[in-house]
């Protein structure tokens, strides 16, 4: 921290945070990273139902897109170190809360029992139309 100032400079956080980068989650569609990691924490940006390999969301519904997110979510976990069962909290978007059991169901299947705290809210639109976006917070495996 400098001298005088009640904030650590962004030199002082270099060796506390990391960038994550995932060759097999979609890469950022503005100036974010996906993911940050701290010596014990991850957290990963929004994500939605995109694939990878075209940039666009995948076809099927909510069913298909909540798939999806939930691997984009393991690839960032999984380049920095963690994985789905580290999940401590996650907030869902949802496009449509009449998705909400839909989302739920695929959900459930993912995360074993106890399940990360979570919160749902409906929002009024998301990135390239996308009916769930997903961001997480999970403890590193290392």
């Amino acid at each position: 921290m400098r001298v005088g100032s009640a904030f650590p400079s962004q030199e002082d956080n270099v060796a506390t945070r990391q960038r994550i980068t995932a060759d097999k989650a979609p890469k950022p569609i503005g100036p974010y990273s996906v993911g940050m990691a701290t010596e014990c924490m991850i957290f990963t940006s929004g994500m939605a139902g995109v694939d990878p390999a075209t940039g666009k969301l995948v076809p099927g519904g909510i069913e298909a897109e909540t798939r999806q997110t939930l691997m984009n979510l393991a690839a960032i976990l999984e380049a920095g170190k963690s994985s789905l069962r580290s999940a401590v909290k996650t907030t869902v978007y949802l496009r449509d809360m009449a998705d909400f059991a839909k989302m739920n169901a695929v959900y459930a299947e993912v995360f074993p029992d106890p399940p990360p705290a979570r919160t749902t809210i409906q929002a009024a639109a998301l990135p390239l139309g996308a009916a769930v976006e997903i961001e997480m917070i999970a403890t590193r495996e290392e």
